[in-house]
């Protein structure tokens, strides 16, 4: 049997808006995902999705009236505050960016793709070139595939694509998240929900951050923004199974002069999972097109946290399908060429942003976040 035209390593919401447009456009291809189904990883937060690039996006998939049944327009109010709870700024009601939990954002889009186009538990070890420069793909259940005309890493942070393309490698900002849930049987719930109410709360002061996120079904995410080790949370400083050790050194070493409110948010906190912050960096942005491959979203240009990430891995995928489109399946390596000349700029900018971001958010003084949202929100 031969090989499909394009094989998307990567079912997150970059690989499978790459998958819904070429469905739409009638143009053969098959997802390969490291999950063994599509309920068996329901991890990650909420995603803002905005007009010009992720709507636009589901737009042209066709799915825009799906994912207004998801959309949470309420949710875009975004509220500062400093370690006392002192709230600086509030900003977003009515803004045209509404959330949707990453969970049901991928939902829609499996359901507009074909069941036999996805691979289920098809994790990516490695991608080399064959004996007629083509790539090969090792997968750890033992399959290894070639023949595509195409393949594309939508593969995230650690793309096992990449090597294939760029000796980039991610760097780590020197700063970490701690995400936690507050859950509608926790005893906090009730006052959460009074005090953060929709949207985000950002709190910001010393080095540090409490980031507080309503959720589709009205549960909070926190996330504790530290600036610690690369290896904190993985060489035994920290034993995130240890709950009630790891809040006590949240309390004590990094959140001891911060008000009662936020100590309750440590002292309630479960479901501990640690997220290093990490960054490709703008000289890796200038790689020489290679026949037969390219990387979309975070494989292509990963930034630290700023607000863009899933609007711009959509984008991404929306204009690679368009010149694919235009240039014919016979035709990858102009396509390529083009698409990626496009990035290139967008990527460098991401990145550029999540640099900013990380200052300020991890800045002494929250009025340097103050100035920046100010700056934003007039720019709008």
């Amino acid at each position: 049997m031969a090989a499909p035209t394009i094989a998307i390593i990567g079912g997150g919401p970059c690989g499978l808006t790459l998958a819904r447009l070429l469905e739409c456009k009638g143009i053969d291809y098959v997802v390969y995902e490291r999950d063994e189904s599509e309920n068996s990883n329901r991890v990650g937060g909420s995603l803002d999705i905005h007009p010009e690039t992720g709507q636009h996006a589901l737009r042209e998939g066709g799915l825009f009236d799906e994912f207004k049944k998801y959309a949470r327009y309420d949710d875009t109010v975004f509220a500062l505050a400093d370690k006392l709870g002192e709230r600086l700024l509030q900003l977003g009601q009515g803004r045209d960016a509404p959330e949707i939990d990453r969970s049901d954002l991928r939902q829609i889009l499996l359901d507009a793709i074909p069941k036999d186009k996805i691979k289920w538990g098809h994790a990516l070890t490695s991608a080399t070139a064959g004996e007629d420069n083509r790539p090969v793909l090792q997968f750890a259940n033992g399959v290894v595939l070639s023949g595509f005309k195409l393949v594309v890493g939508a593969d995230g942070a650690w793309s096992k694509v990449r090597p294939m393309i760029t000796q980039a490698t991610p760097q780590y900002s020197g700063k970490s998240f701690l995400e936690s849930k507050i859950g509608h049987e926790n005893p906090l719930y009730e006052t959460t929900a009074s005090k953060a109410g929709a949207g985000i709360s950002l709190s910001i002061d010393s080095g540090k951050l409490i980031v507080t996120q309503r959720q589709g079904d009205g549960s909070y995410r926190n996330y504790f923004g530290l600036q610690v080790p690369e290896d904190f949370f993985r060489n035994g400083t920290v034993d995130l199974q240890d709950v009630e050790a790891t809040r006590r050194l949240l309390l004590t070493d990094f959140y001891a002069d911060w008000s009662e409110e936020y100590k309750d948010l440590i002292r309630h906190a479960t479901d501990l999972r640690a997220w290093p912050l990490y960054t490709l960096s703008t000289e890796d942005m200038d790689w020489k097109s290679v026949p037969g491959l390219t990387l979309v979203g975070d494989a292509a240009h990963l930034s630290i946290t700023n607000g863009e990430g899933v609007n711009l891995a959509m984008t991404d995928s929306l204009k690679l399908a368009s010149k694919i489109a235009e240039h014919g399946t016979e035709n990858f390596d102009q396509a390529v060429q083009e698409y990626e000349a496009d990035m290139f700029p967008r990527g460098i900018a991401t990145i550029n942003k999540g640099k900013v971001m990380a200052n300020v958010m991890f800045s002494e003084d929250p009025q340097a976040s103050l100035q920046l949202m100010n700056s934003w929100e007039a720019a709008e």
